[in-house]
């Protein structure tokens, strides 16, 4: 069996699915579902399923708004830190975190308030990594010129 990648605290990770080739995400062994900050997040019908379309817009000065369509999974109530209780809205997606990629669950939710618009959750993260929380960007810096 392989070893699990060792990772920092807080690493550069891209969704190539949805357009995002880097965004900073927190790495939080303490939140069960990974989550994306969104905006303009908007449900439609696409041949009888449920799809999902939402923006998101990198915090950093001149960033570009990607505008991302998804299958909806489903509708299920998340607690956040604070103990309040919301409806959030989860698709799958595919993460790529220092050359690995893996499928996680990913539920959309405002996260204005919050130093990075990504976190990447306990879910995603059992059996493939190991978390040293002394570490930041492990698994490299953003490229100037990357996305998102």
């Amino acid at each position: 069996m392989q070893e699990p990648l060792l990772i920092g605290w807080r690493e550069w990770v891209s969704l190539p699915q949805l357009g995002l080739a880097a965004i900073k995400a927190k790495i939080d062994t303490g939140a069960r579902t990974s989550s994306l900050h969104v905006t303009a997040l908007e449900t439609f019908d696409r041949n009888g399923r449920t799809w999902l379309r939402f923006a998101v817009t990198p915090r950093r000065r001149r960033a570009r708004t990607v505008v991302c369509e998804a299958p909806a999974l489903e509708r299920r109530a998340v607690t956040d830190s604070g103990g309040r209780t919301a409806q959030r809205w989860f698709i799958r997606s595919t993460i790529v975190l220092g050359g690995e990629r893996l499928q996680a669950e990913i539920n959309l939710s405002d996260r204005a308030g919050m130093l990075f618009p990504m976190l990447l959750g306990r879910t995603a993260l059992r059996g493939r990594f190991r978390v040293d929380p002394d570490l930041s960007w492990v698994c490299g810096r953003r490229k100037r010129n990357a996305s998102a």
